[in-house]
């Protein structure tokens, strides 16, 4: 039986308080607290179409703004996945989804690389979705590429629906990073890199 790769953050700052539980290996369950009702539905359906189990409570100041909040739960998140990879021996690295959201079409791309960068192309023009501010899409995504050590590309491709817009993208990063997470049978315990480090 292959043993499942979990990881534990708890972090503290004079902004927020995180603490996380991530299963990669998991069932697509979660318990999800931000305070950000709309964030906590993208993070939920990140979990389930990534097939991660995910327990998540932040406790952040809302009442100066919502940044602090979306980008140190981005940091939390990709800092647990980096832990729960290890030295990431065995696994595919790289991984990449387009999903459909009715009329809209996001594409993401993820390299667990052992760098850190980001591209975010959301396409959202409205200050809100839902209650979420919606220019905190990318700081979230930055935060996790920060976290991780990951290089991660989100694209709107095209749509209507700003809901949509989000929603395929976080689906589509969901689905990307499950397949960049998954071990390969043929690489076995081989270290998918020529520099020797990831």
């Amino acid at each position: 039986m292959i043993k499942k790769r979990t990881a534990k953050i708890d972090r503290k700052t004079a902004e927020t308080e995180i603490h996380l539980k991530l299963t990669i290996e998991g069932s697509g369950r979660y318990t999800i607290s931000t305070g950000i009702r709309f964030f906590d539905h993208m993070l939920e359906l990140f979990t389930r179409h990534g097939a991660f189990n995910l327990d998540l409570h932040c406790e952040g100041d809302l009442d100066v703004d919502q940044h602090h909040t979306v980008e140190d739960v981005g940091i939390a998140l990709g800092e647990a996945f980096d832990k729960a990879l290890g030295d990431k021996r065995g696994i595919l690295r790289a991984g990449y989804f387009l999903m459909t959201m009715d009329e809209t079409l996001g594409l993401a791309a993820v390299d667990l690389s052992g760098r850190t960068s980001h591209v975010v192309d959301a396409k959202v023009k409205t200050r809100l979705v839902g209650d979420l501010q919606s220019e905190l899409v990318e700081d979230f995504f930055e935060g996790f590429a920060r976290g991780a050590r990951a290089n991660v590309h989100v694209k709107t491709m095209y749509g209507r629906s700003s809901h949509h817009k989000i929603e395929a993208l976080f689906k589509a990063f969901a689905r990307a990073l499950r397949f960049a997470c998954s071990r390969d049978p043929q690489l076995k315990r081989m270290l998918p890199s020529t520099k020797g480090l990831l």
